[in-house]
Formats: C-alpha cells, sequence, structure tokens
C-alpha cells in the first residue's frame, strides 16, 4: 500500500501542476498595472479548474503524509522526482513543450538517480 501513496501523491501533483499551466495560458499574460494584476489573480483563483488543481495539492499531500507512515523519507523522496518526467512528458503533448538534448539527458538522471536511491544496500 505504501507504494500506492506514493504514486497518488505523484499522480495529484502532476495533476495540480499541468491544471494550473493550462488554466493560466488561457487566461492569458499577467497585466503590468498592479491594480489589475490582484483582479487577474483573483479571477484564477475563481476558476473551478484552477481550484481543483489547489485541491489536488492538499490531496497530495495527504496521500504523502501516509506514505509517510510507510517508509523512511530518504527512500521515498526521491519518487517524487517522477514527477518531474511526467510533467516534462505531459507538458510535450498538451502544450506544445519543445524536447532538446539536455532536457531529455537531465530527466535520465533523475531517473538513474531514483533508481540508484531506491537501492537497498
Amino acid at each position: 500500500m505504501g507504494y500506492f501513496y506514493i504514486f497518488a501523491t505523484i499522480f495529484f501533483t502532476v495533476y495540480g501542476q499541468i491544471v494550473l499551466k493550462w488554466q493560466v495560458d488561457k487566461a492569458g499574460e499577467l497585466p503590468a498595472e498592479t491594480f489589475e494584476k490582484l483582479l487577474f489573480l483573483a479571477k484564477l483563483l475563481m476558476n473551478p479548474m484552477v481550484l481543483s488543481g489547489f485541491l489536488s495539492a492538499f490531496v497530495a499531500s495527504l496521500f504523502w503524509m501516509a506514505a509517510m507512515t510507510k517508509f523512511d523519507i530518504s527512500y521515498a523522496y526521491p519518487f517524487m522526482s517522477l514527477s518531474f518526467v511526467l510533467v516534462f512528458i505531459l507538458s510535450i503533448f498538451f502544450f506544445g513543450d519543445p524536447v532538446t538534448f539536455q532536457k531529455v539527458v537531465g530527466l535520465g538522471l533523475i531517473v538513474l538517480g531514483i533508481l540508484v536511491t531506491s537501492q537497498s544496500l
């Protein structure tokens, strides 16, 4: 069950990031004027999809607390790096983010780091 908690944490974290990016892109650029910025952000805060992104962050934290009852943090936390990999992959498909050699190498190093840190010595 412990791994389920970790992967649920990752799922809800990634969902929140993707939804927030989608809705912020949809809302447009942040205005220059201070008052307009506040109105812009207040409007985003009233957006149900943005609220679902915040709720998903809260749900992710609940799953993370559950995961902490099953694993040492030094073992479990590196798995959170998988959220970087998933956000990268989803951002390519949903937002057309560019794929560069440096990003692929960096993500490969993240995965390698997860593999190394998850091994019991």
